[in-house]
């Protein structure tokens, strides 16, 4: 089995350069604890917690499923009356703190600048990754300080932005305007995909969707079966249209990643799907040994 090294996984210490997205209202321990320990880096979303004391009953509970590394989401509102049931970043200060004290030592944010947060994850001698949109943004939080940034392909699920591009163009021009590493996001779901954005220049690949397709993500089988596996996202023009919108707004629906989707798998089995697949392309590719230094 081929060992990777790339930036991400020499901060983070972690097997496989492979990142859990943030998700609202699924992302707690019991279903990044198994993304974790499947050699990835489990990320608890931080607003899923109401006070500061059920976050670090999360944090102690995530530590009793796993012992290998994993990090906490901070997902910050834009200012507007739109975005008013968003946590705002001085909202998440005291969750910051009861981050660093428990010792977690890579922490994301989203959504909008975090500059305060950041500055006090680097004074804490902590890794702060920024998840954004655009490029433009990408470069505005490298300028703030951030050590790495995930830039979000239009082919993800959320919330959109008119100047949007797409994975491959996110993770090359990245490459050319950026001197922090970058992360790929945006319908990423199969072996394929994920050595591409490695290849592109990404130091890991962020995902989203295709967790969700799996045993422990904690939303019904029907949904699972009914927006993951049963659809073809490729050649459904309603789910197209919902996907590559370039307003401001949220697609209410999972992310091109499910033209690849075909069964529901434990976390475990399709990491190892994943990785077994990467390694047969790489021998194919004309690899010969059993370590990939990105670095």
């Amino acid at each position: 089995m081929v060992k990777y090294k790339t930036l991400f996984t020499e901060m983070t210490g972690v097997e496989y350069p492979i990142i859990m997205g943030a998700f609202a209202g699924l992302g707690k321990a019991e279903f990044a604890a198994p993304v974790s320990e499947a050699g990835c880096f489990g990320i608890i979303t931080t607003h899923n917690f109401k006070t500061v004391q059920k976050f670090r009953a999360e944090l102690e509970k995530m530590r009793s499923l796993t012992s290998k590394p994993f990090g906490v989401n901070f997902s910050v509102g834009p200012p507007g009356e739109k975005f008013r049931h968003f946590m705002k970043e001085d909202d998440f200060l005291p969750y910051v703190e009861a981050a660093i004290d428990f010792g977690v030592k890579t922490m994301t944010t989203s959504a909008y600048k975090a500059k305060k947060i950041g500055d006090r994850l680097k004074e804490a001698g902590c890794h702060w990754i920024h998840k954004c949109a655009t490029l433009r943004h990408a470069k505005s939080a490298e300028e703030h300080g951030a050590d790495m940034v995930v830039i979000v392909g239009i082919e993800g699920t959320g919330f959109k932005n008119p100047i949007q591009n797409t994975t491959l163009i996110n993770m090359t021009v990245a490459k050319q305007l950026l001197k922090v590493p970058v992360i790929a996001a945006g319908g990423i779901a199969d072996a394929r995909g994920f050595l591409s954005a490695l290849m592109m220049g990404a130091s890991a690949v962020c995902f989203g969707t295709l967790l969700m397709a799996t045993t422990e993500c904690p939303i019904s089988d029907a949904f699972k079966q009914k927006n993951l596996v049963n659809i073809r996202g490729y050649d459904d023009p309603e789910f197209y249209k919902k996907i590559f919108h370039l307003s401001l707004k949220d697609s209410p629906v999972p992310s091109m990643a499910v033209s690849l989707i075909r069964e529901i798998l434990p976390v475990k089995e399709r990491i190892a799907r994943i990785i077994n697949e990467a390694d047969e392309l790489l021998k194919k590719w004309g690899n010969q040994g059993n370590f990939l230094n990105l670095i």
